[in-house]
């Protein structure tokens, strides 16, 4: 059931942030993506949490300050021109925007409402509650991450537990579905600190969890209807489904591993890429992909952002056994922020990002900041894909290798390891293995490699550095290691 209410201003800021100063990116990455900085005016802390796309050629963001922002002239090629607007105020802790049927929908910390400009000078004056199912109690760590529309118009709504540990109200710990007519339904349980949620290029729904409890590292997780994702503490509202989830998951094991985990609980569904603690960064966020193939060779590849280590990576999805698994590959430093919200324009020439360092510390050094990635035009030497094969990987690049430094044994390095699943925060690397390298083949147009990995180890991470391959013209891979999460191994 929605109602109509009327917004008052809860509160007001004016805090000065500091200008844009020169990138912070790599320089060897600058050659091929460039991270542009907006200049907010002085009224806008702009600690962003989601980012959207709008019907008239601007974008909007929403603040972790309540605030929601338009912004005219984003895709300019200067960015000086891009004009700040104040779309609403008062609202609580914004960590998704999305724009359906000529409302603005915005999950916030209590509730998913929907805004609009009615007389259309800039502002939203009618703001409605479409669902607020959820409860909070007021603790910090109560973040509500909503996703854009999926085909049917609902949207997905992760919530993060009481205090990083436990589950003290209803559904935290839990992915909601708000259907069109807004109604709240129960999706999937055993969530712990969800950064980002959304869907792949598949249209599968997928959610971000963080390192911490039940969660040796962070990784990027499928979301099915009655899935369980891992920590225990959130089944205690279970029944409160009435059924429309089935049996109950049983509880995980303390000090468990992925695959005993599968085989002891049905509905576990496990990690699909394991984001590697401290290697690719410690607290990813939100993602999207490009469809257009403007923004580099890496159509529909995730570019997911880290909050702690100010960075977007990289993610190659596929299914196997009908479990999807892929790998993840480091892809751009220096964000002057800790990146929350990301959005891809629709053209595939930019991707805005912004975030806030607020609560966490983060690497790029500024309170808050708002930006866009560009392509440069100039395509990088990386790898491309990383695909499972019954004895080993195939690697494809994004130009011609030098065959004869890629049939080199000794151009590979590989390691395999897992986490325990422990119900103590976080925890080392575990069941280390370090496998054989063989070279089985290169490919006949030179953009490919097929090793042979003894062992495979499945619910390992695969961490294979390509230190010696070099490209046709002797160029060195960008980022050599790839980090591939193998939950199922193919049968041919």
């Amino acid at each position: 059931m929605r109602h109509t209410f009327l917004l008052t201003s809860l509160f007001s800021f004016a805090i000065s942030v500091q200008s844009p100063a020169a990138s912070g990116s790599d320089p060897k990455e600058a050659e091929y993506y460039k991270i542009e900085s907006f200049a907010p005016p002085q009224d806008c802390v702009a600690e962003v949490g989601s980012i959207e796309l709008m019907p008239d050629g601007k974008i909007a963001f929403g603040t972790r300050r309540g605030e929601i922002w338009t912004v005219e002239n984003a895709f300019d090629a200067d960015i000086t021109k891009a004009k700040f607007t104040k779309f609403a105020e008062g609202l609580h802790e914004i960590l998704g925007l999305a724009w359906k049927d000529g409302w603005l929908y915005v999950t916030q910390r209590p509730e998913l409402s929907r805004l609009k400009d009615k007389d259309g000078d800039g502002r939203a004056d009618i703001f409605e509650t479409v669902n607020a199912g959820w409860s909070i109690t007021g603790d910090y760590h109560e973040y509500a991450f909503g996703s854009r529309p999926d085909k049917q118009g609902n949207i997905y709504v992760a919530l993060c537990l009481t205090g990083s540990f436990h589950s003290n109200a209803p559904w935290r710990g839990w992915c909601v579905r708000i259907t069109p007519d807004g109604k709240m339904q129960p999706f999937a349980a055993g969530l712990r600190s969800p950064g980002g949620i959304g869907f792949i290029p598949d249209g599968e729904i997928f959610y971000d969890d963080n390192q911490g409890v039940w969660n040796g590292s962070s990784s990027l997780k499928h979301l099915k209807q009655g899935a369980f994702e891992g920590h225990p503490e959130p089944l205690k509202w279970w029944d409160l489904a009435n059924g429309a989830l089935g049996k109950k998951p049983l509880a995980t094991v303390d000090k468990s591993r992925v695959e005993a985990e599968r085989k002891h609980n049905p509905n576990y569904v496990p990690p699909a890429v394991v984001l590697p603690h401290a290697h690719v960064g410690n607290s990813p966020t939100a993602w999207d992909w490009d469809e257009s193939g403007k923004f580099g060779p890496f159509t529909k590849q995730l570019f997911i952002a880290d909050q702690t280590f100010s960075t977007l990576n990289r993610i190659f999805i596929e299914k196997v056994n009908d479990v999807y698994h892929g790998a993840c590959f480091p892809f751009l430093k220096g964000l002057r922020s800790g990146p929350i919200g990301v959005r891809m324009s629709g053209d595939g020439t930019a991707l805005f990002v912004g975030g806030s360092d607020r609560g966490w510390g983060a690497r790029g050094g500024y309170p808050a900041a708002i930006e866009r990635v560009r392509w440069t035009g100039k395509v990088p030497f990386e790898i491309h894909e990383m695909r499972a094969k019954p004895d080993g990987f195939e690697l494809t690049f994004t130009s011609p290798i030098d065959p004869a430094s890629a049939k080199n044994p000794d151009s590979y390095k590989a390691r395999e390891y897992t986490w325990a699943l422990r119900e103590e925060y976080g925890g080392p690397e575990v069941d280390e293995v370090i496998p054989k390298i063989e070279v089985v083949s290169v490919g006949q147009d030179a953009k490919s490699v097929r090793i042979k990995v003894t062992p495979l180890t499945k619910g390992h991470v695969h961490q294979i550095s390509l230190l010696g391959v070099k490209s046709a013209e002797g160029q060195n891979l960008l980022h050599p290691t790839g980090y591939y999460t193998l939950n199922e191994i193919p049968k041919k």
